[in-house]
């Protein structure tokens, strides 16, 4: 049987869960819109000449189980064991981020060319990010990899963002902008 500090020591190790969406979250469970069905026309006040693309960010959810003690072990006079402790499990969501709607610039849909994908799949192994083959196809596990990428940037979206682009080097950024 475990004792107590062991059991306690244990459940220790599960507190902190991350839920489906939480920042351990494994990016096969989030969906990643096609470029065709996420794109939009330009905001107002913007080149009506620039590609723009709509994605939802899901919350982020941590999961914290605890086990707390609501009676200890009891032993003889002799320490022989008499009960073993009892617990109860207590377990609470907290939203570590809301969903959302995202809207930003991207690459126009020419420009994604096999070169440049097969450029942002290189970009995105030399981070460890990717591990698929260097095919040119934008396909889920480079989504899911870029994902990874923009998101520890604070866009949370498997769709190349112009930011992204031209970061990873993959697209000039304008003299304007350096």
């Amino acid at each position: 049987m475990w004792s107590a500090a062991l059991w306690s020591l244990a459940v220790f190790g599960l507190s902190g869960c991350v839920g489906p969406h939480g920042p351990g979250a494994d990016a096969d469970q989030v969906t990643i819109p096609d470029f065709a069905s996420a794109q939009i026309a330009p905001p107002p006040g913007v080149s009506p000449d620039s590609c723009w693309v709509r994605d939802v960010a899901p919350a982020e959810l941590e999961t914290d189980t605890r086990q707390i003690e609501v009676a200890p072990a009891r032993h003889a006079a002799d320490g022989s064991l008499i009960s073993h402790a009892r617990f109860r499990t207590e377990t609470a969501q907290v939203i570590l981020r809301e969903r959302e709607k995202l809207i930003f610039e991207t690459p126009c849909p020419e420009a994604v060319t096999p070169d440049l994908v097969s450029t942002l799949q290189r970009a995105l192994e030399a981070r460890g990010l990717y591990r698929g083959p260097i095919n040119g196809v934008m396909d889920m596990p480079t989504k899911r990899a870029l994902r990874r990428y923009q998101s520890a940037r604070g866009l949370p979206s498997g769709l190349l963002s112009i930011q992204s682009a031209r970061g990873l080097g993959l697209l000039a950024t304008p003299r304007d902008q350096l």
